[in-house]
């Protein structure tokens, strides 16, 4: 024990000579934005500086390293569980602003940036809607990209319009936003098309990301479809039997970003407590459920660095931002 401890007071010992140091704050500053390469801050007889491709000794002889810098590069930040399931290389995502400001060219970008946005389909008329879904599906080919599902209770058919046109044709994505609680429309959506694999494993082609900033709604995502709605579904021909019974296996959904006060519609819900409140309800719906990879992002501030950072280190699988973009 004695010895760990000697060890421990030691630390990361370098020796000089072998590389040169760039001394300076410049230096540290430039040397931190440079995400995928690793460094050491070491004190040099010129000052305070960068050292790269060191010969470290943990606990050894020479000067002491000051600090040990690692590499992290963007792709490391966040669930990759996240981005694996919907085919992108980066765990942040541009949300489904309203009436077109989450445009194509937005879409476009973000998806050949290999990252996830959201066409801002609530507001528009249908064609307008389809009109956008043809550019998107011709320009990007099978790059990933989604678009809105709004809750639209005032006007039930328009909802319904809108996952037919969706399922006609194969948006795989959709970002449901303002849902109170399900509707047969979105459960439909969600369960169509539901099927098991050569291997006996349960495929769902059509991925709903939840965006919710109260836990009595974001429990209903996290659950499996009710039974009442599938059986509605079936005797209105919209569903199969054998969907109906394999999407008793499933979660609504399996991402779900946790809406905090933003520059939008908001519920005014401080992300230090939404966050770590929906990532222990997920916690909960796993066990209870079976379910495995249930995520939670973050939106609502995230405008920096620094707020993107945080909600990272709070546990966010992703995070989703809109009135930046």
């Amino acid at each position: 024990m004695q010895a760990i401890s000697e060890l421990g007071q030691r630390g990361l010992g370098w020796q000089p000579g072998q590389g040169d140091v760039e001394v300076g704050l410049p230096a540290i500053q430039a040397a931190l934005l440079r995400l995928d390469e690793p460094f050491c801050v070491v004190e040099s007889d010129r000052g305070l500086g960068v050292l790269r491709d060191a010969q470290l000794s943990l606990g050894g002889g020479g000067s002491q390293v000051g600090a040990y810098v690692p590499a992290l590069h963007p792709q490391r930040l966040g669930d990759p569980a996240f981005c694996k399931a919907h085919g992108v290389d980066l765990a942040y995502v541009a949300g489904a602003m309203a009436n077109g400001i989450c445009s194509v060219e937005i879409v476009e970008a973000m998806a050949r940036a290999k990252m996830l946005a959201f066409f801002g389909s609530a507001g528009l008329p249908l064609p307008q809607v389809e009109a956008a879904i043809d550019r998107l599906q011709q320009n990007l080919g099978d790059l990933p990209f989604g678009s809105n599902l709004i809750h639209s209770p005032n006007e039930p058919d328009l909802e319904a319009g809108v996952v037919d046109l969706y399922l006609r044709k194969g948006v795989r994505r959709v970002s449901a936003s303002a849902y109170l609680g399900l509707t047969l429309p979105l459960v439909r959506y969600r369960v169509s098309g539901i099927h098991r694999d050569a291997q006996g494993n349960i495929v769902v082609p059509n991925k709903v990301i939840a965006k919710v900033s109260r836990i009595e709604v974001a429990g209903r995502f996290f659950a499996p479809p009710p039974e009442k709605m599938l059986r509605q579904l079936v005797e209105a021909g919209q569903i199969t039997a054998e969907e109906a019974k394999l999407a008793e296996s499933i979660p609504m959904a399996e991402d779900l970003t946790a809406e905090a006060d933003s520059g939008g519609h908001t519920d005014n819900r401080p992300a230090l407590a939404l966050v770590p409140t929906m990532i222990a309800l997920r916690d909960e719906m796993e066990r209870t459920h079976g379910f495995k990879n249930l995520r939670v992002g973050a939106a609502g501030g995230i405008a920096t660095p620094v707020s993107a950072c945080a909600a990272f280190t709070m546990g966010a699988a992703y995070v989703l931002t809109g009135s930046i973009n």
